[in-house]
């Protein structure tokens, strides 16, 4: 054979092995033994290894793994991965039913399906060719893991038919039954710790480093979102967009209903709750989603999930088991959280040994005992939580479980808080879990991002004393730390499981350790802010109170009263944040880290992006409707560009209404009781153009200032 028969040959066999995958792993209506299947592909890969430069990117060969991933990269996802609003009983659903019927006046359509419980993954397809996968991450940006997923052979790495040229799948990753048995009776036979269930088998699987060994668990994944730029979307709705996509060659579930009323919904949550249990996955309840894509747009969604969809979570898996004894755990902010350790008990795939017991209130209300019988169950089958005690089994000589009065760590009297349920230990600077967790929080992802240093390692460092808080951070050394070891114990504090683990600083890890602490250095000031670990000010405030205040010198001298006129601070908010700067130990802390180069002031705006100097500085406006050449989102994202506020609700500060189609009839009948302007989409952008032209500044193009937008999907 030749070099040119070899690339046809070559060609034709990898089209003859990818009908033979989709007929096998999406129709399930296998055509050709598997020993048949194998030798295909043995041929394939020889002839492969014999002309390399005939391998592409969407070969069948490419499933069978093999290469070695050291790293993953962190990618930004082109369209968020944002969460999805839980309920737990009919009622909430046809409360969000109600709320959709009142902004559309027309005849919604739902579609619901199954909540897989796995991963979440992001699949990006350009010219009907597989090109990257993503994990959701924190929503904004995840990992690529891109070669791990192309083993799974459920994910088409080459589409049929008439696809668009650009567009990206949102699935699930999941772990069947049967491979999850299989894995689990191999471990254990290797004298190796079993997996707990399938989703926490499938999330270690996918960020292995070897893809061969990926390629082994046999994963499986189901799609359930298409999304592209809003421009470019060929489809009316969802349940029409995902029948294209199965014949497009993906895996779309069969198990989806369209459903009119909250009658059809019931009947759909009610079988499947029953029917769960025969399925060959796991999964957590149903997803109900708006079928039609321009009521979607007209629900939008809040700051944190969609109002166009929702997920039914089942009700959890309940356990009985006896009640040994209460550990009493200390929080970052001194917050004491008491913890019930259990007679081990199977629930819902997993052993549970602990669960949480909320606080001293919870234990009144369910007047525990030791030895106590209590039924245990996981809320949102994640966190075991105590939910009752069986009375009837109780002994009479048991002991009444009593809350502590002074810290387990520090000794410290604890303090309860005039209307809040919590104790607390006041000890902030002196209490070690206190102060350890506050390290933790400082070096986090979202706050100064030093990498390499996780919790087991900050512990080592405290205990060795070479931190006692977090400034002493930027004093280490790579001596300091290198060749440092030791056996510690940590607490999930989602599964209240404790682990054991060996932390080790060898030579990479001390040199990543230091390398990431300089690198920190360059944080902006609203992380800065973020990261001190004032209580109740989190990442959104932090970012709100430094781009007001400019400094932290503004900061520390402003009043209570002042910090209330920023946006979403509150007094309680405002007098945490006085406290904080009010104690000498914090101000020494600040101090030490301005001196090792932190950024404690804003980023100093050029005068064409200062806000002040926008157009509609200083104007508040509604968005509503639907619109013809941009999106709201697109829109929104100007008006805050320009130097506008968005606000939500209509008052007699709003300044304008910009509406398009379909504007809900009581926003523009409250606008019309006020007297506010309402303003067309053309003549908004000749307004901005005009004042745009009368100030000698080009009107920015939605392409150049906005970056994409398009259909936001939300991890089910």
């Amino acid at each position: 054979m030749n070099k040119e028969e070899a690339k046809v040959r070559i060609n034709e066999l990898s089209q003859i092995i990818e009908n033979h995958n989709y007929n096998y792993y999406i129709l399930a209506q296998p055509t050709i033994s598997d020993y048949d299947f194998d030798m295909l592909l043995n041929e394939l890969i020889s002839l492969e290894k014999q002309y390399p430069e005939f391998i592409t990117a969407d070969s069948p060969t490419q499933r069978v793994g093999g290469d070695i991933t050291k790293e993953f990269q962190t990618v930004k996802h082109r369209y968020p991965m944002l969460s999805l609003s839980n309920s737990y009983n009919i009622e909430e659903v046809k409360d969000f039913i109600t709320r959709i019927k009142k902004t559309i006046e027309d005849e919604v359509e739902f579609v619901c399906e199954l909540k897989f419980d796995g991963i979440s993954i992001s699949l990006t397809y350009e010219n009907g060719i597989f090109v990257k996968a993503v994990t959701r991450g924190d929503g904004t940006q995840g990992d690529d893991v891109t070669t791990n997923v192309k083993t799974i052979r459920t994910i088409p790495l080459k589409l049929k038919g008439d696809y668009p040229d650009f567009f990206e799948m949102r699935g699930e990753i999941i772990m069947p039954h049967s491979s999850f048995n299989a894995i689990n009776a191999e471990r254990e036979d290797l004298g190796q710790q079993p997996f707990a269930n399938p989703r926490n088998a499938a999330a270690g699987t996918i960020k292995l480093q070897d893809s061969k060994e990926v390629a082994k668990r046999k994963l499986d994944q189901y799609c359930y979102f298409m999304m592209m730029d809003d421009d470019k979307m060929i489809f009316k709705n969802h349940y029409e967009s995902l029948m294209a996509a199965r014949q497009w060659g993906f895996n779309v579930s069969n198990f989806m209903a369209l459903c009119k009323n909250v009658d059809d919904i019931e009947d759909f949550i009610n079988y499947w709750d029953e029917k769960r249990k025969e399925l060959p996955f796991d999964i957590d309840g149903i997803v109900i989603k708006v079928n039609d894509f321009k009521q979607r747009e007209i629900l939008g969604f809040t700051a944190k999930s969609p109002r166009w969809a929702i997920a039914y979570k089942f009700k959890a898996e309940e356990a009985h088991t006896q009640l040994l004894s209460v550990d009493f755990q200390v929080g970052r902010h001194g917050t004491i959280t008491p913890v019930a350790n259990l007679e081990p008990v199977q629930l819902a795939g997993t052993i549970v040994k602990r669960a949480t017991l909320h606080n001293a209130d919870f234990i009144e209300q369910l007047d525990l005992h030791y030895n106590d019988i209590v039924s245990v169950e996981k809320g949102g089958e994640i966190i075991p939580k105590i939910t009752s005690v069986d009375l009837s089994q109780r002994k009479e000589e048991s002991q009444k479980v009593a809350f502590i009065t002074r810290c387990p760590e520090c000794g410290t009297e604890l303090v309860n808080i005039e209307g809040e349920t919590a104790w607390y230990c006041p000890n902030s600077l002196g209490c070690p879990p206190q102060i350890k967790g506050r390290i933790e929080h400082f070096i986090s992802r979202k706050a100064m991002n030093i990498e390499s240093l996780g919790e087991g390692k900050v512990e080592v460092l405290f205990d060795n004393n070479l931190i006692k808080d977090y400034s002493d951070l930027y004093n280490l050394k790579y001596n300091d730390i290198f060749g440092l070891e030791k056996i510690i114990t940590i607490d999930d504090e989602k599964t209240q499981e404790k682990s054991v683990r060996k932390v080790s600083f060898k030579e990479k890890t001390a040199n990543n350790i230091i390398d990431a602490i300089e690198k920190s250095k360059s944080v902006p000031f609203a992380r800065v802010l973020f990261a001190l670990g004032i209580k109740f000010v989190g990442e959104t405030t932090a970012k709100l109170i430094a781009k007001a205040m400019g400094s932290i010198d503004n900061i520390i001298n402003a009043s209570v009263e002042e910090l209330t006129e920023i946006e979403e601070v509150g007094e309680k908010i405002a007098v945490s944040i006085k406290d904080f700067f009010s104690d000498e130990r914090n101000i020494n802390i600040i101090n030490k880290l301005r001196e090792a180069g932190l950024q404690f002031e804003q980023e100093k705006k050029s005068a064409k992006d200062d806000d002040s100097s926008g157009v509609l500085s200083g104007m508040s406006i509604v968005v509503s409707g639907v619109f013809s050449t941009m999106s709201r989102d697109e829109i929104k994202e100007l008006i805050e560009n320009l130097g506008g506020k968005n606000v939500s609700s209509i008052s007699s500060k709003t300044s304008f209404i910009v509406a398009g189609d379909k504007m809900g009839p009581e926003k523009r009948k409250k606008a019309e009781a006020l007297g506010i302007e309402i303003k067309s989409e053309a003549e908004f952008l000749e307004m901005i153009n005009g004042k745009q032209n009368h100030n000698s500044s080009p009107t920015p193009s939605p392409e150049s200032t906005l970056g994409v937008q398009g259909v936001l999907e939300f991890d089910f």
